[in-house]
């Protein structure tokens, strides 16, 4: 490769260098020795501060751990502090496993039964169904709902995830299945005729559910035109990496056909954003999981508030607590009635698509250089699709990744066959190119002149290597973007020492964390992917000038994968394979090539003989200038 081809190279291999060091999770300090499940906690969030509320008069109103003693002066003269025992309904179907409790009227658990704890053996899954399965409420802390605030007429900001509802349950336990549903309705009386009614519809096949409000008689109780529905802390944290985890962690609202995202952009700063008008819904997530509130008749709303805030937790974690609240009109009318859907479960595109309104857009593939469009019509149309059809034929996704890499090197071989014969000319090229470089060394504008020429005289392309990788670029980015939050890799195994594919793949520490990096786990695949990136880079770098790139890159690329789940490293460990395979039966093919000359130079080089003789005039036409 010549000058110019080299720095086009090196350039686009940093940018994605770059783009994917940013976007690299950094591994928290692990503790040494084994863990103890029996300890292990489901308050992940115990150190975050506390979330500041949309409006100054509401600020009071952010829901609260409903605990200890309470000052009933702090709910006026309509609401009083909750006086008897706490009462939990356990609601159970074929996916989750819930519990609501009758502080609030609201979800004070939610067990996934698909799904286990980072920590859980799937034979030990179900010895302690709590502790196991993934719970995604964060109700110690005042988390989920969801929660009414409001503004009473003797001026107290209400949260009625502190007050005491009654349920019309006529037992403790449910179990649902198939195509049954069960209504359970919580109730909060203000007075004779004044109530305010919580009813949830749990479906036996679903993670959504529906809830529907009922405002009886409460007109000269609230004392404000919004009232607005609540989910509060967003979700807990379930993964062992909870800095990884936070990276994918945010609010959003599907607003005016856009899907807004809000996060905070560093420790200790909030971030928060108003939407005003017809809003399809709210909602929060971490990296595999999320929470939807969609209300049924979105133009009924009068808009949407989010907000955000990041906190350091123990031992160099990560968390992000989130606010998300649906803005309600309230007409002052005797009774008013709002219904909405809430979806709690996966955050998979598949059956996200399913439920329909959008929600699948909460699933997020990735963005580069502004080629969001691009990179998810390639991932939905393409890869998804793709990934999901092997899996149909091959249980093991370890083995699909491998199959899945195949393909795409096939898919991708017009492109790579055609870069590896423009950087073999190029190569045939460097003796001649020489001879120029001596012969003209004094006249840059004639050597220049003369190169385009010998390109077009032998037919070679100087970007011929460079744009089939560029051109590649938006599908190894959506590829990235899939293999790194696919739910489906999360913890299945594939062989050896990889016992979870969404996971680092560690075979040992460091005593030590490697400068500017802060890594002291070595992945297993990491290795493997950056030896056969030295082996791929050997066999295509012969320029004796850019030897250093072939030890430099894959040192780098093999540090900056060591925090990658290990799915991801296996693709890009077999793509490697596959291309260095590719490259030495190229080679072997065109091992006896030759320079030929083609039959119409000029056509060939017609657009770059062009620029460059644009080129040398203007460099004449600057010489007179500076004559003068």
């Amino acid at each position: 490769m010549d000058k110019q081809t080299t720095i086009a190279f090196v350039f686009i291999g940093a940018i994605l260098v770059l783009w994917l060091y940013l976007n690299s999770p950094k591994q928290p300090e692990q503790t040494t020795g084994k863990t103890d499940t029996s300890s292990v906690s489901y308050d992940t969030n115990k150190n975050k501060p506390a979330v500041e509320s949309k409006k100054e008069e509401t600020k009071n109103a952010v829901a609260e751990p409903v605990s200890g003693k309470s000052d009933s002066s702090s709910y006026g003269k309509y609401f009083s502090a909750p006086s008897g025992n706490e009462q939990i309904i356990t609601v159970e179907n074929e996916l989750v496993k819930l519990e609501l409790s009758n502080r609030g009227g609201d979800i004070k658990k939610y067990f996934l039964k698909n799904y286990n704890n980072w920590f859980t053996k799937k034979a030990d899954a179900e010895k302690n169904f709590y502790n196991s399965h993934v719970q995604l409420v964060d109700y110690p802390q005042g988390g989920g709902g969801p929660d009414l605030s409001f503004v009473s007429t003797d001026g107290k900001a209400i949260n009625t995830s502190k007050l005491e509802f009654v349920s019309n349950a006529s037992k403790s336990y449910y179990n649902i299945s198939g195509k049954d549903s069960l209504v359970i309705v919580y109730t909060l009386k203000v007075a004779d005729n004044k109530y305010l009614e919580k009813t949830f519809i749990f479906y036996g096949a679903k993670y959504s559910m529906k809830c529907s409000l009922n405002l009886v008689g409460l007109n000269n109780i609230i004392g404000n035109n919004d009232i607005d529905f609540v989910w509060s802390k967003g979700l807990r944290g379930v993964e062992e990496n909870s800095v990884d985890e936070t990276s994918y962690s945010n609010a959003s609202v599907y607003y005016g056909g856009d899907h807004v995202v809000v996060d905070p952009p560093k420790v200790g700063e909030k971030a928060e954003k108003d939407f005003n008008g017809t809003v399809d819904w709210v909602a929060v997530r971490n990296k595999y999981f999320a929470a939807i509130i969609a209300p049924q008749n979105p133009s009924g709303v009068d808009g949407a508030y989010v907000e955000g805030y990041k906190s350091n937790i123990a031992n160099n974690g990560l968390n992000t607590s989130y606010n998300i609240r649906l803005i309600i009109p309230f007409n002052n009318s005797e009774l008013e009635q709002k219904s909405f859907n809430i979806y709690i479960g996966p955050a998979d595109y598949t059956i996200l698509k399913s439920y329909g309104h959008n929600l699948d857009e909460i699933v997020e593939f990735g963005n580069f250089l502004g080629l969001k469009f691009l990179i998810r019509f390639i991932s939905l149309y393409l890869l998804l699709p793709l990934f999901n059809m092997l899996h149909l034929l091959i249980p093991n996704y370890g083995v699909v990744i491998i199959v899945f890499s195949l393909i795409i090197k096939i898919l991708l071989y017009p492109l790579t066959k055609s870069s590896f014969q423009s950087m073999k000319k190029m190569q045939l090229l460097q003796p001649k190119m020489t001879e120029l470089k001596e012969k003209y060394k004094d006249d840059p504008q004639k050597m220049n002149k003369e190169t385009m020429k010998l390109y077009s005289t032998y037919g070679v392309n100087p970007a011929g290597g460079c744009l089939p990788l560029l051109l590649q670029m938006p599908i190894f980015i959506a590829l990235w973007g899939l293999l790194k939050v696919a739910i489906e890799l999360r913890q299945q195994p594939f062989v050896f020492w990889i016992t979870d594919l969404s996971r680092p793949d560690n075979i040992f520490t460091l005593p030590f964390k490697l400068p500017f990096f802060g890594i002291d786990q070595v992945s297993g695949l990491a290795l493997l992917m950056g030896i056969t990136t030295f082996v791929q880079q050997k066999m295509s770098v012969k320029d004796p000038k850019q030897q250093s790139l072939v030890y430099i890159m894959p040192v780098f690329l093999t540090i900056l994968f060591m925090s990658f789940p290990a799915g991801l490293n296996l693709y890009y460990f077999m793509f490697n394979v596959f291309s260095i395979a590719q490259q030495y039966y190229i080679n072997q093919k065109h091992d006896g090539m030759e320079l030929v000359p083609v039959k119409n130079p000029k056509k060939t080089g017609g657009f770059m003989s062009r620029m460059m003789d644009a080129a040398e005039k203007n460099a004449k036409v600057q010489q007179q200038k500076r004559k003068r």
